[in-house]
């Protein structure tokens, strides 16, 4: 865009062309994160998204793994919601476990709506676990309503923890006590 800009406006005003072209692009980003669910390849700890180009990564009846990236704030979270609720409208799972590894901030209404979101998926019989928040975030969540509902139990260091939590949980329920 910048070497187009330059030939066709000139230096100043191409360059200045690039950089707008820039900001509305990263806007444009931050607006839509990539919200998507995860396999895990087989014999790792490696987390992907699901994709055709691996379908033999490993899935687990009745728990979803989402992840979204980026910040979460004012102006994303009603397509993050959306695109979640899609996501776990399909799975039907049991449990949803929201992976927070790649979110570097959580602003007020995003938390509200995080909170919002744990008691409409209560209220249908499905958990909700956080995994991989970076300390601030971590901290966030634990400070608003969202940290009592979930207590410890359900705010995990891995996305393996998780997983390996959920398998053990049904094998308590197969089990004869």
């Amino acid at each position: 865009m910048a070497v187009a800009g330059v030939i066709l406006l000139g230096t100043l005003k191409g360059i200045l062309v690039a950089v707008i072209v820039s900001l509305i692009a990263l806007v444009h980003q931050s607006y839509r994160p990539a919200v998507y669910a995860l396999g895990r390849k087989p014999g790792t700890e490696v987390f992907r998204k699901i994709s055709p180009d691996h379908p033999e990564d490993e899935t687990y009846p009745g728990l979803l793994l989402i992840r979204s990236e980026g910040r979460l704030y004012f102006a994303n979270v009603q397509s993050v919601s959306d695109a979640m609720t899609e996501i776990i409208e399909a799975a039907n799972p049991r449990v949803v476990v929201l992976d927070l590894q790649a979110i570097f901030d959580i602003e007020y209404s995003a938390l509200k709506r995080l909170v919002e979101a744990e008691v409409s998926l209560r209220e249908r019989g499905i958990e909700l676990w956080i995994t991989a928040a970076n300390p601030g975030v971590l901290d966030a969540i634990r400070r608003s309503a969202l940290g009592p509902a979930l207590s410890r139990e359900r705010l995990m260091l891995t996305l393996t923890d998780a997983v390996d939590r959920y398998r053990a949980s049904i094998i308590r329920d197969i089990l004869p006590a």
